[in-house]
């Protein structure tokens, strides 16, 4: 990659060769995976994951395997929609939602947890209205959630990275 002379450019070739070294040193299996996911916009270069869990109301066990297949549907179109990509999603023990979502950094996980419950419970809401009966105040999620970030590098690499920058101000 042929880094421009100017400052500015220059800074930001120097971020884009660090993240390439950080993620080249995750193991084969792994760099196969996130080397192809790597993505950017006008601003930014980015790789980022987040592991979601989604509670029902009173853990109600109410996500029968015809409610979760079309909270898949659901949840698949509003990151389509929404600009962020659900990778994977799973139902367990018909009170939780596990997701693997992949999102730019300008839509922050508040904004996709807000999107994620408020439409796809409206919508199962409507679609089976039987589950209502187990839900007082019609709302199909609890009000909090997990949230966990998932990275290519551990944080003792990162941190081992930074503390070598200090050598290579200009």
């Amino acid at each position: 990659m042929n880094c421009k002379k100017n400052r500015k450019e220059h800074l930001f070739c120097n971020a884009i060769h660090g993240i390439i070294e950080s993620v080249d040193k995750v193991k084969d299996q792994k760099r196969t995976v996130f080397m192809e996911k790597i993505d950017h916009n006008a601003h930014s270069v980015y790789l980022m994951y987040y592991h979601l869990i989604m509670v029902v109301k009173y853990r109600r066990k109410v996500l029968t395997p015809d409610l979760s297949n079309r909270l898949y549907e659901l949840v698949n179109a509003i990151g389509n929609e929404k600009g962020f990509t659900v990778v994977d999603c799973k139902v367990g023990e018909n009170d939780h939602v596990h997701c693997f979502v992949s999102a730019p950094p300008k839509i922050s996980i508040t904004q996709i947890v807000k999107y994620l419950k408020g439409i796809s419970g409206n919508a199962l809401l409507k679609e089976f209205p039987e589950i209502r009966q187990l839900l007082w105040k019609g709302h199909l999620w609890n009000g909090s959630y997990f949230c966990e970030t998932i990275g290519s590098t551990s944080e003792e690499n990162i941190l081992k990275y930074i503390e070598r920058q200090k050598n290579c101000q200009l």
